[in-house]
C-alpha cells in the first residue's frame, strides 16, 4: 500500500481550528506572546513527602497533592522504580508498572501467609459479585482454572513416570 498524499479540501473538518478565534485551546497553547505561565491562580503548597514518591521523568515538579498509602516496597517497588526511568510514552514504563502490580499481589500473599492469615482470593477477587452478576463468565473462568489444573496434573504425572 502507498501512501499518497491528502488533498485537505476533501477531508471534512480539515482545518477547523486554525482559526484562534474559535478554538478553546489557544489561550494555553499560544503563551509564547505572553509574560505568565497561561495560568491565572497561585500554585497551592506542595504536600511534605513522608514516604518516597515516584514521578514521572517528563514533569519539572510534582502536583501540589500525591497518594501516600502504598509507597514502594520490595520487589514490586524496585520494578516500580525501574519503570520511572522511561517516559510514559514508552511501553515499557507501563508494561514494567503492570508487572509491578501481579508481583504486588503475590507479596500481599506471601505477607498475608507471613502474618498467620490465610487470605480469602475468591472473595477478593469479587467471586460473589461474579456470581451474582456473571455467571457465564464465573463458570467460564471455573471450567479454565480446572482445565489449567487438571493439566498441570497430568503433565507432572507423566513427567513422574517417565522418570520411572
Amino acid at each position: 500500500m502507498r501512501n499518497r498524499p491528502i488533498d485537505p479540501s476533501t477531508v471534512p473538518g480539515w482545518g477547523v481550528d486554525a482559526d484562534p478565534q474559535n478554538d478553546p485551546t489557544y489561550p494555553m497553547r499560544d503563551i509564547a506572546r505572553d509574560d505568565s505561565r497561561g495560568m491565572n491562580w497561585t500554585r497551592p503548597p506542595q504536600q511534605r513527602a513522608r514516604v518516597e514518591i515516584l514521578t514521572s521523568i517528563e514533569y519539572n515538579a510534582r502536583p501540589a497533592v500525591v497518594g501516600t498509602s502504598t509507597p514502594p516496597r520490595g520487589v514490586s517497588g524496585v520494578i516500580r522504580r525501574q519503570a520511572f526511568r522511561y517516559s510514559e510514552s514508552q511501553w515499557a514504563h507501563w508494561l514494567m508498572l503492570m508487572a509491578a502490580d501481579r508481583v504486588n499481589v503475590v507479596e500481599g500473599v506471601v505477607d498475608d501467609l507471613a502474618r498467620g492469615r490465610v487470605p480469602n482470593v475468591p472473595a477478593e477477587m469479587g467471586a460473589r459479585a461474579e456470581l451474582a452478576h456473571n455467571r457465564s463468565g464465573l463458570a467460564a473462568k471455573l471450567a479454565l482454572t480446572g482445565a489449567a489444573i487438571g493439566l498441570g496434573i497430568l503433565v507432572s504425572r507423566l513427567a513422574r513416570a517417565q522418570r520411572r
